[in-house]
């Protein structure tokens, strides 16, 4: 073939190549939390992590119980005996690996309690929302003036605090729509809790602060959010792009533009949260057919997926209504009473627990808590997920770069590559959410933290066979 038409042809291709999409950060949370702006204080998300830390203390409060709350495979074999219970803990606390080889059932179901109640007590809270919208309600000016002045003094007193429990590592607002009805409400909120958050933090945005707008129908709105967002920065003085955007996908309108939605946040879009119940109550579907898991949801998660996971838009998302909240809560509980309690918390735990579980095996590893008591099958769900499967994940892996480098020695390095870029994923979203270390990762598949989050598969070959030429 002519070189000069190869040029050519080559050319053409490049000059139509999308951009590379980025990697992501190396942590990313793995919930939002949507509190009222009405109560928010600066001790909110340490609260959070008590709460949550005491519901287990109540409802499942040794590893066993917890399993058989949450449903974990293997919890109908577990003890009842609390002095079984106890002596098996014992054991496993002594000498994890060998406890491991004995009752690989305890070990995981111990293993995932642990990890929990280490997250809840430690760092309870990844992100958080102070929300002006439905969490919030219709009030008046006068009401809502006043939560903006003390929503955001109180936010920088979090952020001023030595306490890096009580400080999630995202944060930002949730303000109305943009539609009609609300929309001067909307920009007047912005202005005031923004205006008081500088005023009180000394020019200074928290790091990751983002502006959550709901209900959105078109381009034109997160256009203007953009322009506002500009304006705030230039008058301030904070760098420009310092404050994010964050869309909430919950309108029949928004689907068909949404990367023209996102495109309009000027390079801020940070991530797009689903609102189910909005959607499917504009899809027309009745309050007692509503959830998370309701088709025409997954519809809509799919059309994220091709609008705006190829921008390298982190998906979120959303809500379990059930909330894990006893029945009965004052007085002298009868036996009854209690085991009403346990059960009614036990199976929101369950419900939350299996939608976390679903939104990750559909690919969005973010998703909404909006009760204290939440968190605990937050978590639960989150290190089940990816340490259910480690082992053989991880011996695949390993499988795959030896059989990768020996085929690129035979020029056939894309043998079964589309497996290999689905285990890069289950690794690379394990790492970012906390669920295993860099060092076990490395250990059993012979990957660094920083080749797996880095690039494809066949980056990570080619560098490894370049080193090695």
């Amino acid at each position: 073939m002519n070189e000069n038409l190869i040029n050519h042809l080559l050319a053409r291709l490049a000059a139509s190549d999308m951009p590379a999409i980025s990697p992501g950060p190396d942590r990313s949370p793995v919930h939002v939390v949507y509190g009222g702006a009405h109560l928010f204080r600066a001790d909110t998300p340490a609260k959070f992590g008590r709460l949550a830390t005491q519901s287990i203390e109540n409802y499942a409060p040794n590893f066993a119980e917890f399993a058989r709350a949450l449903w974990l495979n293997g919890c109908e074999i577990l003890p009842r005996d609390k002095s079984a219970i106890e002596d098996l803990e014992f054991s496993l606390a002594d000498d994890p690996e060998l406890a491991r080889k004995k009752s690989p059932e305890a070990w995981f179901a111990w293993t995932i309690f642990r990890k929990t109640l280490k997250k809840l007590e430690t760092a309870p809270v990844e992100d958080f929302r102070i929300d002006f919208e439905d969490g919030y309600g219709i009030r008046t000016d006068l009401e809502e003036d006043g939560h903006c002045e003390t929503a955001s003094a109180e936010l920088a007193r979090l952020f001023d605090s030595a306490d890096s429990k009580a400080r999630p590592p995202g944060s930002g607002i949730r303000v109305k729509s943009f539609q009609p009805e609300t929309r001067h409400r909307a920009l007047r909120t912005f202005e005031l809790f923004m205006s008081g958050l500088v005023e009180k933090t000394g020019g200074r945005i928290p790091e990751g602060f983002v502006v959550t707008l709901p209900k959105i129908i078109g381009p034109a709105e997160t256009e203007t959010l953009a322009m506002l967002l500009d304006d705030f920065e230039r008058r301030n003085g904070i760098t420009n792009g310092t404050i994010g955007i964050e869309i909430v996908v919950e309108t029949l309108e928004a689907l068909p533009v949404l990367r023209e939605i996102a495109e309009g946040c000027g390079g801020r879009c940070t991530s797009a949260h689903f609102g189910a119940f909005d959607f499917t109550s504009r899809y027309g579907i009745a309050a007692v057919h509503q959830h998370i898991r309701h088709q025409a949801c997954d519809f809509a998660r799919n059309v994220m997926q091709l609008s705006l996971a190829p921008l390298g838009i982190r998906l979120s998302d959303s809500v379990t209504t059930q909330m894990p909240i006893p029945v009965h809560r004052s007085g002298n509980l009868s036996i009854e009473q209690i085991a009403e309690n346990q059960l009614a918390v036990r199976e929101a735990w369950r419900r939350h627990f299996n939608n976390i579980l679903h939104s990750q095996i559909n690919g969005f590893y973010q998703s909404w808590d909006l009760h204290p008591a939440q968190l605990v099958p937050r978590y639960a769900a989150v290190y089940v997920c990816f340490l259910e499967s480690f082992d053989a994940q991880a011996k695949r892996l390993h499988g795959f770069i030896e059989k990768a480098t020996q085929a690129m020695t035979t020029g056939n390095m894309f043998d079964d590559l589309a497996s290999a870029e689905g285990l890069l994923n289950f690794f690379r979203q394990g790492l970012r959410c906390g669920a295993f270390a860099a060092e076990r990762v490395a250990a059993v598949t012979g990957l660094k933290a920083s080749e797996i989050q880095a690039g494809t598969f066949i980056q990570i070959m080619e560098n490894r066979f370049a080193q090695n030429a």
